[in-house]
């Protein structure tokens, strides 16, 4: 089989993995999700599952970085319908807070994501994520639109409060009464980014 083929029947298969697996997930938690029933759904075995993620835990991992990756496309549309740079900024910011409302990211990144694969912060998508929000702060101050303050610092609080915003959300009995809340708590914390006005 030549390796391009090869290539293409494993991108495949991790593929049919992790499509079955995000509906198992979803529709079940983790926990329930059987893996015998997400194999089979995927026309697969348990050995392609263990081959290409290793466990259960790294099917997880796949899944979580798909739904961050589409969390991130969504967020950065909200930014690029924005004025300026800055509510670009802020609405990227709060489009990520609100994605906490979507079943499917409640369930498995802010819910069971935490309790099998530890504090989000450390999650590599999270790293990524704290790097373009250094980036992205660090080119707001120096065109001196926020105030002169440590980039990385202010992009680990604005990551920090962001994320809680949203774990808050998916944990809550009432997602939807808790949004307006945490976002407007959020833009008022962003607010103090900004030189005050003249």
């Amino acid at each position: 089989m030549a390796a391009g083929q090869r290539a293409r029947m494993m991108e495949d298969t991790r593929a049919r993995l992790v499509a079955a697996a995000r509906a198992a997930f979803a529709a079940n938690g983790y926990a329930a999700a059987s893996m015998d029933e997400l194999t089979a759904a995927a026309g697969l075995t348990r050995g392609a599952l263990y081959h290409n993620f290793g466990d259960k835990k790294g099917l997880l991992r796949a899944v979580i970085a798909q739904l961050d990756a589409e969390m991130a496309v969504k967020a950065q549309a909200r930014r690029d319908r924005a004025a300026t740079p800055w509510l670009g900024f802020l609405e990227e910011c709060v489009a990520y807070i609100e994605l906490a409302l979507e079943p499917e990211i409640q369930r498995i990144m802010l819910l069971d994501g935490p309790a099998v694969l530890g504090d989000p912060s450390r999650w590599p998508g999270q790293n990524a994520c704290l790097q373009t929000t250094t980036e992205t702060l660090q080119a707001l101050i120096d065109a001196g639109t926020v105030r002169p303050v440590d980039a990385e610092a202010a992009a680990r609080l604005v990551n920090g409060a962001a994320l809680n915003a949203a774990l808050w959300i998916a944990a809550s009995d009432d997602p939807h009464a808790v949004l307006p809340r945490a976002v407007e708590a959020f833009r008022r914390l962003m607010d103090g980014l900004l030189p005050p006005a003249s």
